[in-house]
């Protein structure tokens, strides 16, 4: 495993991450799947161990993810491994089965100190608005909260997990004043929308954690054009038949040549083209079993240089109309 430093702070953290949304299980909001289908939490111990042993020491997860579930499964883990990584999020709330958007200065406190009993330590490493919007920011009190929360030692250092598809208001409001320590972006072979985010966030010394590096499992090429999610997985809504058919279509055209060209499997070369990308701190991939964790543990040497950019090209030519497609779908 290599390292790199996560921007201007004094955190080393992995390439690969452990992305624990799945890890929470398949919670539900009223009717609204949050999760990735059931999970085993015995299975789920097992992975964050292996991850460990295999050298990964940046954990991402969220308040919301299994409604604590997560947070409480890391937690139980990760207590005799303190110099562990911990990052994670605040700000959605399910509430008489809606989700609701909360970045009030006393909800966010409040649910900090939550967070903090569920994963068992006295700070967190790195704690994100998730999906904080523009006007939130401008309110103020989230800031005013993570600024709090900083100074109380409670966490480390801050920033913001974005929209998946139009992440630039945001982060150009925190570079603009210079709030905030990092970012959490959506980047991968399908959706680049967050490049130039990326770039200008990097040299300006944020850290940069790219998300859905395998585009929902799309990215890991074991999906075929009838696959089915269930309910309780949000894939179920997200991937839809038409999404699936299109992407499918493109990928085995235009992106897994360059992979048998390259003689590695599908993962690496998604893994590789985030990696590629010099800004990027680390790149956190959905683990819930073992096995995960060997399949996205990769050599980290990057791409040739004529294939990253043939792989950025095709976003401006090819990839916006299936990037719609999925916007229209959340």
């Amino acid at each position: 495993m290599q390292y790199r430093k996560f921007g201007n702070t004094d955190l080393e953290v992995s390439e690969i991450g452990f992305g624990a949304w799945a890890i929470g299980g398949n919670a539900m909001v009223g009717n609204t799947a949050i999760g990735w289908g059931k999970a085993d939490d015995a299975a789920s111990y097992k992975a964050i161990e292996t991850a460990i042993d295999a050298g990964i020491n940046f954990f991402d997860t969220a308040d919301f993810y299994g409604l604590g579930h997560s947070e409480m499964l890391l937690g139980k883990v990760l207590q005799k491994h303190q110099s562990i990584l911990i990052a994670t999020k605040v700000g959605h709330r399910a509430i008489n089965d809606s989700i609701t958007l909360d970045y009030s200065k006393e909800y966010i406190i409040s649910a900090c100190n939550e967070s903090l009993k569920r994963l068992g330590r006295d700070r967190i490493d790195f704690y994100q608005l998730h999906s904080a919007r523009l006007t939130h920011l401008h309110t103020g009190e989230c800031i005013e909260a993570m600024e709090q929360l900083k100074k109380q030692g409670k966490i480390r250092y801050w920033g913001l997990s974005l929209n998946t598809f139009h992440p630039q208001p945001e982060a150009l409001f925190l570079m603009k004043n210079n709030l905030g320590d990092g970012f959490q972006l959506v980047f991968n072979i399908i959706n680049q929308r967050a490049y130039p985010v990326i770039e200008e966030a990097g040299n300006k010394g944020y850290g940069i954690i790219a998300r859905m590096p395998l585009q929902f499992g799309l990215l890991t090429g074991k999906f075929n054009k009838d696959s089915k999610f269930g309910i309780d997985d949000h894939r179920h809504n997200r991937l839809t038949p038409e999404i699936l058919s299109t992407t499918i279509s493109f990928l085995e055209e235009k992106v897994w040549p360059e992979a048998i060209k390259l003689n590695i499997t599908k993962t690496d070369l998604a893994l590789k083209f985030i990696l590629g990308c010099s800004q990027v701190s680390t790149a956190i991939t959905g683990i819930r079993t073992p096995a995960h964790v060997e399949q996205n543990t990769i050599d980290t040497k990057g791409l040739p240089q004529d294939v990253l950019e043939y792989l950025l090209t095709l976003y401006r030519h090819e990839l916006i109309t299936i990037m719609d497609l999925m916007e229209k779908c959340g």
